[in-house]
């Protein structure tokens, strides 16, 4: 499938927000990581003073059939209901965007049930969940592709309406399943180094997941050379939704707020797919979930917080939307040396 094509880092934009961090009233790297955010900041959008009064996080939400295979505390059908909750208000990533500003947007890009009757969630459904990847592929390349397109869709009508800061969320149940895989093919690595107990599973739980995993890439062949082909072999539909978002922001300067697990495999994907969305990447927080660690590092990102969360749906990144706000109003409103009458040099 083809992209679009993504803008290139503003080294000039970077450059002048350095400038100013160095007149600003204080010492020099006082601020620590904001000062660093505030330059990334600015070479993302472009812009020397950036500002985000429009925040939305973007919640995909899909069912997966390897669920079956006993790879969650959790029964498949909390899916279903726990988007109705999103999109009711009344989860975490719900509490966590009022707080800050920041709209909710849950699509059902994948869902077993039925959720038309719910006016908070969009209907992007490409397929009622992903197949059992221990029979075959979870997607065909078609439904990966369909997937992606729906997130960029869905990215594109956001920023139509008002966008400057995006957050990935997801609800899935199962999901940590297919982000294991995914993180394991495209990082190299051990599947039981990159998977944990998702929503509590016991040792036996965590065994069985692992074997699940093991044998699902052992069926498919996933090629670590082709994101796509490892997208649809062990993915999932809420996995490839982001992806699109991830593309769509990155072509629109707006800068991408990684949750944490799911979100980082979708992150991977999307890099492996098109390198150039990089630079439009922040990692909000470090999710307790063991792949996560491996994700920041082949992607090179330093997570904002440490929280040990592991819920997903996007609660992660919007805690860190006042963090990357306030990079970003530090820079624009602080006042230098010369506009205060202050020395700066003893």
């Amino acid at each position: 499938m083809q992209f679009p094509s993504v803008p290139i880092f503003d080294q000039a934009s970077a450059e002048r927000a350095a400038a100013r961090q160095a007149q600003l009233t204080k010492p020099p790297g006082s601020l620590g990581r904001l000062e660093e955010l505030s330059i990334q900041l600015a070479g993302m959008t472009g812009k020397g003073c950036p500002c985000f009064p429009r925040k939305a996080v973007i919640v995909m939400a899909a069912d997966h059939g390897v669920a079956l295979a006993g790879v969650s505390a959790y029964p498949a059908e909390v899916t279903a209901q726990m988007a109705a909750n999103i999109a009711n208000g009344g989860a975490a990533v719900s509490v966590l965007a009022r707080l800050n500003g920041a709209r909710v947007l849950t699509v059902d890009i994948g869902v077993a049930g039925d959720l038309s009757h719910l006016p908070g969630v969009l209907n992007r459904k490409v397929a009622a969940g992903s197949r059992n990847m221990l029979a075959g592929p979870s997607l065909s390349r078609a439904q990966a592709e369909q997937a992606i397109l729906a997130g960029m869709q869905v990215l594109e009508h956001e920023v139509e309406i008002g966008l400057d800061l995006v957050a990935l969320g997801e609800m899935g149940i199962g999901n940590t399943t297919p982000a294991s895989a995914i993180t394991a093919v495209l990082c190299g690595l051990p599947v039981e180094q990159v998977t944990g107990r998702g929503t509590g599973l016991d040792d036996a739980g965590l065994a069985n997941k692992i074997n699940v995993i093991e044998t699902a890439i052992t069926l498919n062949q996933p090629d670590p050379r082709d994101a796509l082909d490892v997208l649809a072999k062990v993915g999932g539909l809420d996995i490839a939704g982001l992806v699109g978002v991830i593309i769509a922001a990155a072509a629109r300067r707006v800068p991408v707020v990684v949750d944490g697990f799911i979100s980082g495999a979708a992150a991977l994907v999307a890099a492996g797919l098109l390198p150039a969305v990089r630079p439009y990447l922040i990692a909000s927080h470090l999710s307790v979930e063991s792949g996560h660690t491996a994700i920041c590092k082949k992607l090179e990102l330093e997570p904002l917080l440490d929280l040990r969360m592991r819920l997903g749906e996007g609660s992660g990144a919007v805690l860190a939307f006042p963090i990357i706000e306030g990079a970003a109003r530090i820079l624009d409103e602080m006042t230098t040396f010369d506009e205060a009458g202050v020395s700066k040099h003893a």
